[in-house]
């Protein structure tokens, strides 16, 4: 079954703190991201999920040095420890070519977890391996990889009918949810369902917005682990679209449509705090 996401459906997953919560309760998010070659990743991955309303990110990558020069509130460090992670984002700004042993074994732990893992661009690869739950995050190069890789039949993607079965085809596959990015976003759950997802300017279509997203993921995930990852995944992406339209100006003020303006990633970053407490406070947009 093919549904819309919509606005509506992405309130419901939003709340405000309690005055119980603390920074446990509203998620923990362990990113193992980024490299020596492309720290920013870290970077926009890091940033998104702080702004999408974690409260608390651990950081266990190779970019530690840039991530807290501009996120000096993360917990960085080589290893979890101790820290019960909500929800794990990997592979975001690292190559599988250039993995080493050690950082294999460090992936392949965080998939053998308890914790959910948001599996993106140099970690999918591994999408097969581990028994934690996953949220793949391909765009479409990365997909037609991926399922020559799982030896699927090559689709016409530019067919949305086929595009559909496709991504839920390979979902049921690797028995895992799949969000194959794009203009019109799709999110299959290995039971069957999928979610389409179109709310994005097409300013969105810049270099580190997947990074941005694949924080976003996490966030939502860490926030409540008992969703259902499909459900969070389509409220991560209508919210990261919904941010970009912000940062872009193609939704003004007063909920007007207008062309809009070039962004970049870390923009789409910084407006989601006011996407989310649009959202929460009810304003229409």
């Amino acid at each position: 079954m093919l549904r819309e996401w919509t606005r509506a459906d992405t309130e419901t997953l939003l709340r405000v703190p309690g005055a119980d919560d603390d920074k446990y309760s509203r998620g923990v998010v362990g990113l193992r991201t980024g490299s020596l070659a492309y720290p920013g990743a870290a970077v926009l991955g890091v940033e998104a999920a702080w702004r999408a309303g974690a409260g608390y990110v651990l950081y266990t990558g190779d970019a530690r040095d840039a991530v807290l020069a501009r996120r000096p509130e993360t917990v960085a460090r080589a290893e979890p420890g101790r820290t019960r992670v909500g929800a794990w984002v990997i592979g975001s700004g690292t190559d599988a070519e250039h993995r080493d042993d050690a950082e294999r074994q460090a992936l392949e732990a965080i998939l053998d977890g308890d914790a959910a893992a948001v599996v993106d661009a140099g970690a999918l690869d591994l999408a097969e391996e581990g028994a934690a739950p996953r949220v793949l995050t391909p765009h479409a190069r990365e997909f037609a990889r991926l399922r020559d890789g799982l030896g699927l039949r090559e689709r016409d993607l530019d067919d949305q009918k086929v595009r559909a079965d496709a991504v839920l085809e390979t979902a049921q596959r690797l028995r895992a949810t799949v969000l194959l990015k794009g203009a019109r976003t799709l999110v299959a759950d290995p039971g069957g369902d999928v979610i389409h997802v179109a709310n994005a300017p097409t300013w969105l279509s810049t270099a580190g917005t997947g990074d941005v997203l694949a924080g976003v993921v996490g966030a939502l995930i860490a926030a409540d682990v008992d969703r259902p990852l499909a459900e969070s995944a389509a409220a991560a992406v209508w919210l990261h679209g919904h941010a970009a339209a912000r940062a872009s100006g193609a939704v003004g003020d007063d909920g007007s449509r207008t062309p809009g303006h070039p962004i970049v990633a870390l923009d789409v970053a910084e407006a989601l705090p006011g996407a989310i407490g649009e959202l929460l406070s009810g304003q229409r947009a």
